[in-house]
């Protein structure tokens, strides 16, 4: 597919602006799973349509579940209800969503052959119609994010089966049979190049790359597995789109933060809570664009303590590109109020 010219100006977008090297003021903001079980009409829609997997896969209710936080709260960035597992499932993998458990994938791949799967590409193309149908219906001042997951926390669920809390079963087989994880790592490049592609020819304005569990490496498996795999998928989505810019989010990296910015050719930065914004802005690479850094505990207690956070993020990010995000996905019980407040604090500043 060949890059698609963008629909508005980057001046008519201010969150695209930011990620374009500009500093808006107010800050745009968005929040990670802003579409989601904190909102009662999402509640509402699931009881109606059934499983999660069900949702993803009807552009009708995915599409509905993306604008429905834009119908409450004057966000600047719309981001695609989906699931990070479209990939391995694409790839060939079995999915399933066990209800109070979370996601399964077989088989898992510690102890089974990459190769004896099929790719089925077609599990791709439901994803792209909600983004058609989404950016059909979004203000033209709204920036829609598409995502994927980034390589590494992808093969942790594909190697597992599931999710894990240290991904024991990923970094052993690394270790053990390097051979056999990059050749796992290099499928999820290709077919996430294809997905994000998809993404961009329906209508993305930009994408960004979760890692959610690249903490749990060590800084020369996290060179090998976050980095070098993100800088060649990077390189690869620039080379197609090269106006789209990506944003990446390896949570829990810490001081490895500076060295990912300067290798994967990421345009921006996500924040994790865990991060001093003050540090992010002394050692990340001067005007890079970052995103974040609100820990969405903070945003569940309200209050003075919530003005308090809001406040040092925006004081410490206050001379660079930035848009205001939490450090990871909004919590399910987070109070509507909460949010309300939140808006009105990054919003009413000047």
């Amino acid at each position: 597919m060949a890059s698609r010219p963008y629909d508005q100006p980057a001046a008519d977008k201010p969150l695209l602006a930011v990620l374009r090297g500009e500093r808006r003021d107010p800050v745009p903001m968005w929040l990670m799973r802003q579409a989601g079980r904190y909102l009662p009409e999402y509640r509402a829609l699931r009881a109606e349509k059934g499983g999660f997997l069900d949702m993803a896969y009807d552009p009708e209710a995915a599409a509905e579940i993306t604008l429905q936080p834009l119908r409450r709260f004057p966000m600047d960035g719309a981001i695609l209800f989906s699931d990070i597992l479209i990939v391995p499932h694409a790839i060939g993998m079995d999915l399933t969503f066990v209800a109070g458990e979370g996601p399964r994938l077989g088989p898992p791949l510690a102890n089974a052959d990459l190769a004896g799967l099929q790719p089925a590409l077609e599990r791709l193309e439901p994803i792209w119609r909600t983004v058609s149908k989404v950016k059909a219906a979004l203000s033209p001042e709204t920036t829609l994010l598409g995502f994927a997951g980034s390589p590494w926390t992808v093969a942790t669920y594909m190697v597992a089966g599931q999710g894990s809390r240290e991904q024991a079963e990923a970094r052993s087989l690394a270790y053990q049979d390097p051979g056999k994880f990059d050749a796992i790592i290099r499928r999820i490049e290709a077919v996430t190049l294809e997905y994000l592609t998809g993404q961009v020819e329906s209508g993305a304005d930009a994408v960004q790359l979760f890692d959610s569990w690249a903490g749990s490496l060590a800084p020369a498996e996290f060179e090998r597995w976050v980095i070098a795999p993100t800088a060649r998928l990077a390189g690869a989505f620039r080379a197609r789109h090269p106006a789209t810019p990506i944003i990446g989010f390896p949570k829990g990296a810490g001081g490895k933060l500076r060295a990912y910015a300067d290798e994967t050719g990421v345009q921006a930065v996500g924040l994790d809570e865990t991060v001093d914004p003050a540090w992010a802005n002394r050692e990340l690479p001067p005007g890079l664009p970052v995103q974040g850094n609100l820990d969405p505990l903070a945003l569940i207690a309200g209050g003075e303590r919530l003005k308090e956070a809001v406040e040092r993020i925006l004081d410490a990010l206050a001379d660079r590109p930035h848009i205001f995000n939490l450090g990871h996905g909004i919590q399910q019980t987070t109070p509507i109020a909460n949010v309300e407040q939140l808006v009105e604090l990054v919003k009413g500043r000047k």
